[in-house]
């Protein structure tokens, strides 16, 4: 029996999607008959340890990623249970995607001490996140609210809400769905407002490219549909030379199935006062070749110049 090794961080979040997908996994190994088992094994990450400063001044990519493809790449641990959005577009080498399993809503959510939605809050509205992206679409739909800096995990940001004198904050719908807490959202941003980080709402398995035990059993794992759009998304994010800690956004959605699937990508750069907001969509079928076209004409408006300022 093969023993699986999962590498995980230690939230309360990326336990909880790490024990789903291991479930899943579980399950899979029944039904095809695959002899194996599985061990979590915790791992702290840059991004974890560092907490009082935003992520755009952290600086690097892979901030949430970076120790635990280190544990792959030694052989600690067979495969590593990854938001997707926390990806880098350029793997280390030896390592792949070996699944992509269905995404969960994509979309940024509202938590608000009262106000239905982002049009309903007041006037000069706190609102706390930590993201760049949030914050450049959030101010240039509602230039008057006051964005501040917030870190943390769930728990910790849903209590600086109430603690720190917030009107607001906003977070990955994804993320309070997944840990059961979808009754805490006052509001979904839609795409149109805010659109989500490259991946969003999408989780990565990634596994060493070598073991085809692995391998084997994460084909069965990955959505078809989540795949295409998120290769779309994360095309566009390596055009760009982007990570998770600048103002890119990009969400794709599938039309059709197999060689009859369309993609239709919205892609975003903005600055972050949100005074200058690129957005363009294109619609295509193959996901790498869009997501660069898409972004060769966001950089021919400006683009790399925005993102030049922001990484200084």
């Amino acid at each position: 029996m093969r023993k699986i090794v999962v590498g995980t961080r230690q939230s309360a979040l990326a336990l909880t999607q790490t024990g789903q997908v291991v479930d899943h996994l579980r399950e899979l190994c029944r039904k095809h008959g695959i002899a194996c088992e599985f061990e979590l094994r915790k791992i702290v990450t840059k991004g974890d340890r560092i907490l009082d400063v935003t992520l755009s001044k952290v600086g690097g990519k892979g901030l949430f990623v970076k120790e635990i493809e280190q544990a792959l790449l030694d052989g600690e641990i067979d495969l590593a249970v990854h938001s997707m959005k926390d990806m880098p577009w350029e793997l280390p080498e030896g390592l792949v995607i070996g699944a992509v399993p269905l995404r969960e809503d994509p979309r940024d959510c509202l938590i608000t001490r009262g106000a239905a939605g982002i049009d309903e809050l007041p006037p000069g509205a706190k609102v706390g996140t930590s993201s760049l992206r949030r914050s450049c679409q959030l101010q240039h739909h509602r230039p008057d609210l006051r964005i501040e800096s917030m870190r943390g995990n769930i728990d910790s940001r849903l209590k600086k809400l109430e603690s720190e004198g917030f009107d607001a904050i906003l977070l990955a719908a994804a993320g309070l769905r997944r840990i059961g807490w979808e009754d805490r959202i006052s509001a979904y941003l839609p795409p149109e407002v805010c659109l989500p980080a490259v991946g969003q709402g999408a989780l990565c398995v990634e596994c060493r490219g070598g073991d085809d035990f692995v391998l084997e059993l994460l084909k069965h794992y990955s959505d078809a549909p989540t795949t295409l759009a998120v290769a779309a998304e994360r095309s566009f994010l390596g055009r760009l030379n982007g990570g998770c800690q600048v103002p890119i956004g990009a969400y794709a959605t599938i039309a059709g199935k197999g060689a009859n699937a369309t993609i239709t990508l919205t892609g975003m750069v903005g600055s972050p006062d949100g005074e200058r907001m690129l957005k363009e969509t294109m619609i295509g079928t193959d996901p790498i070749k869009l997501g660069q076209e898409l972004a060769d004409v966001l950089i021919a408006q400006g683009a790399a110049d925005i993102l030049a300022k922001v990484r200084g």
